[in-house]
């Protein structure tokens, strides 16, 4: 990232301070914190709020942004029957969300003490960007007379599909209690930020001010920075993608929250063996299954040695995506992974379970940078043939798998677009200006 002058040459009167305080989930905290070191690269102060762990599990800041860029600590508040180191949803065992979010109601109070220290330093915040989870939060900002951006990490898409929740809609697949902690949150927020951009969803995102009723004003989608491979010299996965041909790895991780099932993994490993192509599978152990349980079916890394390798425990996911040995990516089609997948120029393989998911997947799949695989009605899991017919239409058929990558490499053009990110950034904060009073 370059340039802080450009914005804010002149205008050091002008310096806004942005708190920026997301929901405890890598696919939220992620994309904020890159909002945060482009906004203090464009000389704005901005205080990244989270809980310590949660900190201690971020990259470093890029140096044109760290002189402007404070992390804030909050302790995550004790709740009875959350085990304790708990922070991330990542880390939250099954059945006890709302334990969590209860935590991070409890976390009001602090954040409170926050906005006075910063008040009384003559730092005074002139935004708190949050998430819908957050209305405890916005409740504290309104007390402070503090303006609230409403964070949405999500695919304009699913926005269009799903609208603003009702709390009366009882066919809603969120719970009544998620719901109204978003009603709550959003009519305390003056504006949306949106992790999109017209060129990248130019269908979805013009329709947005109206679903929402509020200024909706586009962030960009917030590519990560492009990971270094030297910072992964000796990792095993990218030293086994070293010694295959070009393009002929389908590279399979879905993200650490997918509802994964142990039969969906049969099913997965099924449909990699009937597709015959290379893989790299980022396996991760589902909830509620025994660790002494064996995850894949007997034989199957036996049958495919020399063509797969599966690997358990953290991976370089942007380093793999870039390597130029992967062809496509199979994966769950949350927005952070699909933006991912596009700035690498990856056509991709598609099994959408949760709401936002198949928003973004139908996109992705009708605009033909990827394929949506099949799911049989009344079925729970992806079935391995359809698996199979869908990795091959992206790795093996002549006549498709040109089509998949001619148009994820136009996605990719408009993704690594870092002139077009600037410009997004810069709106954004003459939109916090014009907005601020």
């Amino acid at each position: 990232m370059t340039g802080p002058a450009d914005e804010s040459s002149g205008q050091q009167q002008q310096q806004l301070h942005v708190a920026i305080f997301p929901w405890l989930a890598f696919g939220h905290l992620l994309p904020c914190h890159e909002l945060a070191e482009r906004l203090a690269s464009r000389g704005q102060r901005v205080s990244f709020v989270s809980t310590p762990r949660i900190l201690a599990r971020l990259r470093p800041v890029a140096p044109a942004a760290a002189s402007l860029l404070d992390f804030v600590a909050l302790p995550f508040p004790r709740v009875d029957g959350l085990p304790e180191g708990v922070e991330a949803t990542s880390d939250v065992p099954a059945g006890m969300a709302e334990l969590h979010r209860e935590a991070l109601d409890r976390l009001a109070p602090a954040f409170s003490a926050f906005l006075d220290a910063a008040d009384a330093s003559g730092n005074k915040v002139d935004w708190v960007l949050l998430d819908s989870f957050h209305a405890s939060i916005a409740d504290v900002a309104h007390e402070h007379k503090v303006p609230c951006i409403l964070n949405m990490p999500y695919s304009a898409a699913s926005s269009i599909d799903y609208g603003v929740p009702d709390p009366k809609d009882l066919d809603n697949p969120l719970t009544p209690a998620v719901i109204r902690r978003f009603v709550q949150t959003f009519e305390k927020c003056k504006l949306i930020a949106y992790r999109s951009s017209f060129e990248v969803e130019p269908e979805s995102m013009p329709l947005l001010a109206k679903i929402f009723g509020k200024p909706v004003i586009p962030v960009g989608v917030l590519p990560p920075l492009a990971a270094a491979d030297a910072a992964h010299d000796g990792d095993a996965s990218l030293s086994w993608l070293d010694e295959q041909p070009s393009k002929s790895v389908v590279f399979v991780g879905f993200g650490s929250e997918y509802p994964m099932t142990l039969r969906q993994l049969h099913e997965i490993a099924a449909g990699l063996e009937l597709a015959g192509t290379r893989f790299l599978w980022a396996l991760k152990r589902p909830g509620g299954v025994a660790p002494e349980e064996d995850l894949l079916p007997p034989g199957f890394e036996e049958r495919t040695r020399g063509r797969g390798s599966v690997v358990t425990g953290w991976v370089p996911q942007t380093s793999i995506l870039g390597h130029a040995a992967v062809g496509a990516f199979m994966m769950h089609s949350g927005w952070g992974s699909t933006i991912e997948g596009l700035q690498y120029g990856q056509p991709m393989v598609m099994m959408p379970v949760l709401g936002d998911h198949l928003s973004t997947s139908r996109v992705m799949h009708e605009r033909k940078i990827g394929v949506r695989v099949h799911k049989e009605k009344g079925d729970e899991a992806f079935l391995g043939d359809n698996i199979a017919r869908a990795i091959r239409a992206v790795m093996v058929d002549e006549e498709s798998k040109g089509i998949y990558a001619a148009n994820a490499k136009k996605m990719q053009e408009i993704v690594e677009d870092e002139k077009c990110h600037h410009r997004y950034i810069d709106d954004f904060i003459q939109c916090l200006r014009a907005h601020k009073n």
